[in-house]
């Protein structure tokens, strides 16, 4: 079977570990208390063929981390070809838009070692966990989209979080909180009241580790067969948004599903940034809505909202202000409405691109 891994990222797949022989291969990390970075980084790695059996070895000890395979955030080094994978140094600097520029990374976010590990290994370890979960290997496109995604859905929160990267940059966040995992593996810690765990214990580590592997699986899986097949969809209602009204300001969605980042995208790929303004879907039967294109993903500000005599106005005085048949409510911010029929929400998408902004 061909391989779908980018050719960016076979550089990196291809240059693993020579073979350890008959003994063990050994992943080398700290011990005592352990955070997030180091287990997703540890899960990641047992992804992978070469080190699918291997055993961890938690550690501080120089001699004994020299015999592992591969370290990750313990030793105060970065060394590539020696797969010492450490963020802890004065001297590491390491982002992903350094060590990997053709991504187009939009922000410096210092690297942890699930970082580390995600930029040399993510590819693979995503080609991995989709062929087991889905039986099949991913398209090259979705591969680098699912990576994409990833890294700014989870890797880039966990990376900052754990080296104190501060979230905002002006006014623009550099990375989101939106899974607080980092917070959620501290609590397989010991507590303070308890005892400490023998030397070499990994049973609350390996706990953390599939708590944590379950979520990055459930991600991976996600994006690759919900949220990537949605920009097809996207696609096609941008490809047909003349023919549906001639300001091609307006696209209808033939099933609802993920499109925000789909449109902005492909809006960047075809020259049309900010030419969409709303967006018409079915949501169930009798029931169509008219939703506003967002600035950013996010946010709520719009780039041109409902007709604002209508915001906040439900049923037949909706119908009566507006004098479209159907009309059955706007929020009362106007980033969304709703009417009975395809026809009556279009004609609101209509209405609101023809109304004054005040």
């Amino acid at each position: 079977m061909t391989s779908n891994v980018p050719e960016a990222a076979k550089r990196f797949k291809d240059d693993l570990p020579s073979e350890a022989g008959d003994r063990p291969v050994k992943i080398g990390t700290h011990d005592g208390i352990f955070h997030c970075d180091e287990v997703l980084a540890c899960f990641m790695l047992q992804q992978l063929p070469r080190y699918a059996s291997a055993e961890i070895i938690r550690t501080r000890d120089t001699a004994k981390l020299d015999e592992c395979d591969i370290v990750v955030d313990v030793g105060a080094a970065f060394d590539r070809e020696r797969h010492r994978y450490d963020h802890h140094q004065r001297t590491f600097d390491e982002t992903l838009r350094k060590l990997r520029p053709e991504l187009g990374v939009k922000w410096d976010i210092r690297l942890s070692s699930a970082g580390l590990v995600y930029t040399y290994f993510g590819e693979e370890v995503i080609g991995e966990i989709l062929k087991r979960q889905t039986g099949k290997e991913p398209t090259s496109e979705c591969l680098a989209a699912v990576y994409k995604k990833v890294y700014d859905g989870l890797i880039s929160e966990i990376d900052a979080i754990d080296n104190g990267v501060p979230m905002f940059e002006g006014g623009e966040p550099r990375y989101n909180i939106s899974t607080h995992l980092s917070a959620r593996v501290g609590a397989f810690n010991s507590r303070w009241d308890e005892p400490s765990p023998a030397p070499g214990c990994l049973e609350r580590f390996e706990k953390a580790k599939a708590y944590v592997g379950a979520e990055f699986t459930e991600k991976v899986t996600f994006y690759a067969t919900c949220w990537w097949p949605a920009r097809d969809i996207v696609a096609k209602a941008l490809a047909s948004r003349v023919a549906l009204h001639e300001s091609g300001e307006i696209m209808e969605l033939e099933n609802f599903c993920p499109w925000k980042e789909h449109l902005y995208q492909l809006e960047q790929e075809q020259n049309l940034e900010g030419k969409l303004k709303y967006v018409v879907y079915c949501n169930k039967q009798d029931d169509w809505r008219v939703i506003c294109v967002p600035v950013q993903p996010s946010s709520f500000v719009c780039r041109k909202f409902m007709a604002k005599p209508w915001c906040g106005v439900r049923d037949e005085q909706l119908v009566e202000v507006s004098g479209i048949a159907g009309a059955n409510f706007c929020h009362q911010t106007g980033f969304i409405a709703g009417n009975r029929t395809r026809e009556g929400a279009l004609q609101m998408a209509v209405a609101s691109l023809a109304a004054p902004e005040d």
